[in-house]
């Protein structure tokens, strides 16, 4: 069983930045593929960004593309989420998961172990 902590989330202006961690325990997630995701009021769970295990690769969705960085430090078993030029329509909680397949996955099945998550409001 692995627990995982989302912090970092908070209100800030359009245009700006916060930095995402998820802090995992019970058990070392540096051979699992990891991904966030986010959930906006009164619509369903999507996809943000995944890191593979194997050499790092990461995978965005194409909204955050070229905004939003994922990154790992194995040392310290957690995850990061760097989120730059930050939009009102990015608002939503954001939760990190444990990948369950070998392949990176973009599907909430994809994902066997989550975080309560953390809330994000973007004001315009």
């Amino acid at each position: 069983q692995v627990q995982l902590v989302e912090s970092g989330g908070g209100l800030v202006q359009a245009g700006g930045s916060l930095r995402l961690s998820c802090a995992a325990s019970g058990r070392t997630v540096s051979n699992y593929n990891m991904g966030w995701f986010r959930q906006a009021p009164g619509k369903v769970r999507e996809f943000v960004a995944a890191i593979s295990y194997v050499d790092s690769t990461t995978y965005y969705r194409d909204s955050v593309k070229g905004r939003f960085n994922i990154s790992r430090d194995n040392a310290k078993n957690t995850v990061y989420l760097q989120m730059n030029t930050l939009k009102p329509e990015d608002t939503a909680v954001y939760s990190c998961a444990v990948g369950g397949t070998y392949y990176i996955g973009t599907r909430e099945y994809d994902y066997k172990y989550w975080g309560l998550g953390t809330q994000v409001t973007v004001s315009s």
